[in-house]
């Protein structure tokens, strides 16, 4: 014997899928930053800073405050790992730590916060870790670890080993009347 499944709870598992994967193309296109980011310099302005050339990093501690272009990142200490004059990994610590960067010009900030940010800049990588939210036009996700890889424009989100810590996801209203009417093939003027 089959057991068959209400229409609405179909209805309801199609747009909740269509909306947590509306949700995690946002998020992951808004990964990338506005094309002149990188070319822009950084600045950075801290309580106290420490350069060692051997190890191949400058630590900022205290009211940490960095930019290059889009990209803000503010936290109680920041460690840039460089080869040379460029830093290819930054660690951001804090309670919590923030980052904001504008995917483009007519789209809004990605805003993220976690204990821990750190950003592999070859990889194109950004792994937030403990308390770690990432929020776009109105959409959260929120869990114990969020990374997400630029190139592949791909989210993933954990929960910690405490059973009591789940991923959780917000999904904009307007974004599941948006996906709704993409499936129905209707417009808001129809």
């Amino acid at each position: 014997m089959t057991r068959r499944v209400p229409e609405a709870h179909r209805f309801l598992t199609r747009v909740s899928r269509a909306g947590f994967m509306a949700l995690m193309l946002t998020l992951a296109t808004a990964a990338s930053a506005l094309p002149d980011d990188s070319q822009q310099p950084i600045r950075i302005s801290a309580n106290q800073a420490l350069r060692d050339d051997r190890e191949g990093i400058t630590v900022y501690t205290g009211n940490v405050r960095m930019q290059q272009g889009s990209l803000q990142i503010e936290a109680d200490k920041i460690t840039l790992h460089h080869r040379q004059d460029q830093p290819d990994r930054i660690v951001a610590r804090g309670t919590p730590a923030r980052m904001q960067q504008q995917p483009e010009i007519d789209q809004e900030p990605v805003r993220a916060a976690a204990r821990t940010i750190e950003y592999f800049r070859a990889e194109e990588r950004v792994y937030l870790t403990r308390e770690a939210r990432i929020e776009q036009n109105g959409a959260i996700v929120t869990g114990d670890t969020i990374e997400y890889l630029f190139a592949e424009q791909r989210i993933k989100a954990q929960s910690g080993s405490n059973d009591d810590e789940r991923v959780e996801v917000v999904i904009p209203g307007q974004t599941l009347e948006q996906n709704d009417e993409a499936a129905s093939g209707t417009t808001q003027g129809e």
